[in-house]
Formats: C-alpha cells, structure tokens, sequence
C-alpha cells in the first residue's frame, strides 16, 4: 500500500484528502505545518506528498525546497489557493512536480497522486540481460528508466520525479523537434491549460544537470517558436 503524505493546515481539508485517499487505498500520513511536514517525510519516507502552499512555521515552497537541497526526490503535488503564474512557477522551479489550485475536486486529486506515483516509477524486476534491453544511451548520459538511476560518465545524478521522465522522453524521442504541446501531453498526460511555461522550467533544470554550459546546450537544443530537440552528440 502506497503511502501519501497530507500537509495542510486546515483540518476540514485533510479530513476530506484522508477520507478519498483512503477510499482509493491509499495508507495516509498528516501534518498540519512545514517543519512537521519535513520531519515526517525524513521519518516516513511516503511515497508522494500532497503539500499546501500556505503553512504556519515554513510554507509549501520553503518545504519543497528543503525536501530538495536534501536530495529528497518524493513526489510531491502542491495545493494552493493562489492562481498566479508566478506561484505555479516558483513552486515548480524548485522541484514540485504538479501544481493543483483550491478549490479542487477529491477525485481529481485523487487521479492526479494516481498518475504522478504511476509516471514517477515503480519498479518491476528484471534480470541483467533484460535490464540491458532497457537502458538509454547518449553520449556520456546513461539512463536506466526501471531503475530510475542516471549517470553522466560515472557520475550519478538526482533527478525529480518529473524532471526524470521528461530526461528519458527525450531520449525515446533522439533528433525529433518536440513541441511544447507535445512535451506536456507525453510527460504530463493531462491537460494543463497550455501553460508550457512548466515544459520551460524542467528543461532548464534538465540543462543544469546535464550540460556543460547551460548557454550552449550540447544535448537539448530549442527550437525557436516550436519547442526542443535532443541532438545525439557528434563524435570528435
């Protein structure tokens, strides 16, 4: 059973996600502030946080933040009652991997903790020469999607959730000008409005951790007015 972590301070709120979760067979977690917050995903180690933006002690970015400085990649969904692009923004440029605005419906909630947990990997296990089968090669970058493990040369990298299915897209996708559009139906899998703003954001986290110099990508090339394209890098 699948544990979720529900942080908001409003009781009425976490009463009705506890209720729907549950309902849905999902083990569920509280916390009604984000020190606590941060404590019980340490302590709990939860399969996904549901995470509310404006909380007593640290607030939701504050939270996601330092779940991220900490090399904490649990999936996490923010909630919030604010709708502007800047709070969607921020709270994905430091590692959120969904965004929900109140009011929300149970189900929606409850279908978007379904498709983050199923996208952001369970594993299946396999034998070495299948595992082999699977494996994503360019270049120096290694990427081995059932283990959810990424290497640049010898090194391995952390990667969010999101950030790592978008990496292994591109990869299916090698030398192919992928839209925005495109990017958000395949990564996302649901309509999010047309904001490819969020398609932006995780590209440049993706290029900060893959790339050289940031400025001149090697790997993930845009495509003015259209969108990106994962060049394989030439041999010298």
């Amino acid at each position: 059973m699948q544990k979720i972590l529900i942080v908001d301070d409003e009781q009425p709120i976490r009463t009705l996600l506890d209720y729907n979760l549950k309902q849905s067979n999902f083990e569920t977690i509280m916390a009604a502030d984000g020190e606590e917050a941060v404590s019980k995903v340490e302590k709990e180690n939860p399969d996904l946080v549901l995470l509310d933006l404006m909380l007593p002690k640290m607030d939701g970015i504050e939270v996601c933040k330092v779940l991220r400085q900490r090399n904490i990649n649990t999936p996490i969904i923010m909630l919030t009652a604010k709708g502007e692009e800047t709070d969607k923004v921020l709270g994905l440029e430091i590692g959120a991997d969904d965004y929900m605005t109140k009011p929300f419906s149970p189900r929606e909630v409850v279908a978007r903790v379904k498709a983050v947990l199923r996208r952001s990997g369970e594993r299946t296990g396999i034998d070495d020469e299948e595992e082999d089968l699977h494996v994503l090669r360019s270049g120096p970058i290694t990427v081995h999607p059932d283990q959810y493990e990424v290497y640049l040369d010898d090194q391995a990298l952390e990667f969010t959730p999101k950030e790592f299915e978008l990496l292994v897209y591109f990869l299916q996708n090698k030398n192919r000008v992928l839209t925005r559009d495109q990017l958000l139906s395949a990564v996302w899998n649901y309509d999010f409005a047309g904001d490819t703003r969020i398609v932006d954001v995780h590209v440049s986290h993706l290029r900060e951790k893959i790339e050289e110099n940031t400025r001149k990508p090697n790997f993930i090339k845009t495509v003015r007015g259209i969108g990106y394209k994962f060049e394989e890098p030439k041999l010298k």
